[in-house]
């Protein structure tokens, strides 16, 4: 019998909404208007060319992002690519909001800071969080009003963030004047959610922050295998997915190493490996057959491989595993 496929992961323009190829977007909602109707819980889906970023004003959220669960507490923004699977479970009356934004609203024009920031925060799925250390208002002060100034802009950094999203919302929902234009401020504070993020990202990122670099090699790790198992049949030379991360072969391996203790080429070797085995196990059709399907140009090729891998010929393999299959408990 074939193998056991995975189930597909659904792709929404918004969620649970249907695709609509080449949709230009900036969109903003607060959590509250999908999750409460879903008991708080938003099942795992993929957006394709749309970027998104969720903001926890108040109470928590349980995200998954690919493989990893995590923990957000409030006055943390979820940074969210294009591609990556993602899904949330929050706890009841959680407050906060959901942009959703295409490039093309950030990007327009001679933006080109705004352009980094944007590139430089959606490089990897992670968790930005702020210390909401200060209230709104109660922010230290001193006579000449200088002394304080560095420490009243990282106290207070949540509540501007927070600030910069609900005026977003209000001038999302603003109603436009008959016969009027459609506003840019809508534009220019979503570039602004963006660029802020950004260098708090960044200043995460330079400070050596452990979360921080931990999840972005978790992160581009999860990518390097969703790679690996959307090509691994098309027999990808290792430059191709180092290429497709934006990153040398030598850091690709290195990456992988730390997080799965074999070479980039191992893993995917690996999984061509079990894909083999399943489909000799499972698939009733010869060897050479098996080795077309798998991309191998050459069957005596595929015959190689497959005993440099396991020890054993496919042939071989086939038998055993029959054997052992059959074999009285």
């Amino acid at each position: 019998m074939p193998g056991i496929q995975p189930l597909p992961v659904p792709t929404f323009s918004l969620y649970g909404e249907p695709v609509e190829p080449g949709r230009e977007m900036l969109h903003i909602e607060d959590i509250q208007s999908r999750s409460r109707v879903r008991r708080w819980e938003i099942d795992t889906h993929v957006h394709q060319g749309l970027y998104q970023i969720v903001w926890i004003a108040r109470g928590w959220a349980t995200a998954t992002l690919d493989e990893h669960r995590l923990q957000v507490p409030a006055m943390s923004a979820v940074v969210v690519p294009p591609g990556v699977v993602h899904g949330f479970r929050f706890a009841p009356e959680t407050a906060g909001f959901v942009l959703t934004i295409s490039p093309r609203f950030l990007l327009d024009g001679d933006f080109q800071e705004t352009g980094d920031a944007f590139r430089q925060l959606f490089s990897a799925a992670g968790i930005v969080h702020f210390d909401a250390g200060c209230a709104p208002g109660d922010a230290p002060d001193d006579a000449s009003g200088n002394a304080t100034e560095e420490a009243t802009e990282e106290a207070c950094a949540a509540h501007r963030m927070q600030r910069l999203f609900a005026a977003l919302m209000d001038e999302f929902r603003a109603p436009a004047a008959p016969g009027a234009t459609n506003s840019p401020v809508p534009t220019w504070l979503a570039r602004a959610v963006v660029w802020r993020l950004a260098r708090a990202r960044q200043q995460a990122a330079q400070a050596g922050h452990p979360h921080e670099r931990a999840w972005r090699h978790q992160a581009m790790f999860a990518r390097f295998m969703l790679l690996v198992e959307s090509h691994f049949m098309d027999h990808w030379p290792l430059e191709r997915y180092a290429s497709r991360l934006g990153m040398s072969t030598t850091r690709l391996n290195r990456l992988v190493r730390a997080e799965a203790g074999r070479s980039a080429l191992q893993c995917i070797h690996d999984r061509l490996t079990r894909e083999a085995c399943r489909r000799l196990a499972y698939v009733a059709a010869p060897a050479s057959r098996l080795a077309v399907d798998l991309g191998f140009d050459d069957p005596a090729y595929f015959n190689r491989f497959f005993k440099r891998q396991t020890g054993m010929t496919p042939l071989r393999w086939r038998v055993a595993h029959r054997q052992a299959a059959t074999a009285p408990a």
